[in-house]
């Protein structure tokens, strides 16, 4: 099996130091900032379809622009790249929220990825006019996913819940095709409606032994169910030509971090009601001298910024290493980002992706189109 790679859509603006916001963290950067502008944005979008990402994540928050809008008119800058748009299904109806997707699906032709996130911050939902706490959000997503899923199958739904109910509800149109559900948590409750309900069950990037433990608790949940669930993780990379040339730049970034800033984020970061951000949080203690925690994974990022904090870093050799031993504890999609996300996206794609390709792991969504290298003019006639 091909493993699949996605790219991200910084909507909260990019730079070429380390932009943070998000997860109740307010935002800021370590330096200028390029603004999310749809030009820009399609630049990132445009060089990951070219390198052969099949998708791009885009985030949801107040931290950024909306997910749905922005990659409905991304989706005219670009021919096949996919969107990963991440919702949360407590500020969306679930008959509405699958009509919309069947749209997307049909104006995009079927170029829609979903990622639901439920929430893990209730200061942050109760901004948006939504007071449940944790576990009754997880049984609120529960409930919508079902209801969703039906509305999918074409289905005439009635519905009464805890949380959501519907009466007759059903679609004059079905998506097509039906848009994959990505999903993660690290609780007991997000085990659960992963195991339930989604395709995709995404982590953060934790070391791999950890990571291969998630899959191995969720694959057990999904059994249970009569299911089988596809995992990813999500990651962001620093990939040079050397491994020192790698690092140099981790230190780079590093260094642009104000003190007060780390110190300001960390206290917030600790208040969140996230087991993931809990986790994240675990893995530097908020200490700057021990953010190797895991070779090749660098812990930097979650110094000043929330949700994802891990770095792959190194030579694109051992780049490709690591996702090969991410691989085998049970990893098939790669949810990838850098700072700054154009220039990052080729580093990587020139760099690593040719070695997966050597190593049969991977190969470009448009291989069979690739067009042959151009030959040299006037090599034939040069001596040997």
């Amino acid at each position: 099996m091909s493993l699949t790679f996605h790219w991200f859509l910084p909507t909260n603006g990019d730079s070429r130091h380390v932009v943070g916001g998000g997860h109740g963290v307010p935002t800021g950067a370590a330096g200028g900032q390029r603004h999310a502008t749809l030009a820009y944005l399609a630049q990132i979008g445009r060089a990951a379809e070219q390198l052969g990402f099949v998708g791009a994540l885009t985030p949801t928050g107040a931290w950024c622009e909306d997910a749905w809008l922005t990659t409905a008119m991304l989706s005219r800058e670009t021919e096949r790249l996919k969107f990963l748009v991440a919702f949360r299904p407590g500020f969306v109806v679930p008959t509405l929220a699958a009509q919309m997707a069947a749209t997307f699906q049909r104006h995009t032709q079927g170029r829609l990825l979903l990622n639901v996130v439920t929430g893990g911050e209730s200061h942050e939902q109760r901004a948006y006019g939504d007071f449940l706490d944790k576990d009754a959000r997880y049984a609120r997503t529960d409930e919508f996913l079902q209801i969703v899923r039906q509305l999918w199958e074409g289905k005439s739904v009635d519905f009464s819940g805890t949380h959501l109910s519907v009466e007759q509800a059903q679609l004059s149109r079905l998506p097509e095709p039906v848009p994959p559900i990505y999903f993660g948590g690290s609780s007991p409750a997000a085990g659960e409606v992963a195991a339930r309900r989604s395709d995709v069950y995404l982590t953060w990037g934790e070391p791999p032994e950890q990571v291969a433990a998630k899959v191995a608790w969720i694959r057990e949940l999904a059994q249970r169910h009569g299911r089988n669930v596809r995992f990813g993780i999500r990651l962001h990379v620093i990939s040079r030509d050397t491994s020192a040339h790698a690092w140099a730049e981790a230190q780079r970034l590093l260094d642009g971090f104000d003190p007060q800033d780390v110190r300001a984020v960390q206290e917030g970061l600790a208040r969140s009601e996230s087991e993931g951000q809990r986790r994240m949080l675990a893995l530097h203690g908020g200490r700057a001298d021990r953010l190797e925690v895991s070779p090749n994974l660098w812990a930097g990022i979650g110094l000043v910024r929330g949700g994802a904090g891990t770095a792959l870093v190194g030579s694109h050799a051992e780049v490709a290493e690591r996702i090969t031993e991410y691989h085998r504890s049970g990893i098939d999609e790669f949810v990838l980002s850098g700072y700054p996300h154009l220039e990052e996206a080729y580093w990587f794609g020139e760099g690593v992706l040719p070695l997966l390709t050597q190593a049969g792991l991977w190969s470009h969504p448009e291989s069979d189109r690739e067009e042959p290298a151009p030959e040299v003019p006037f090599a034939a006639g040069l001596p040997r």
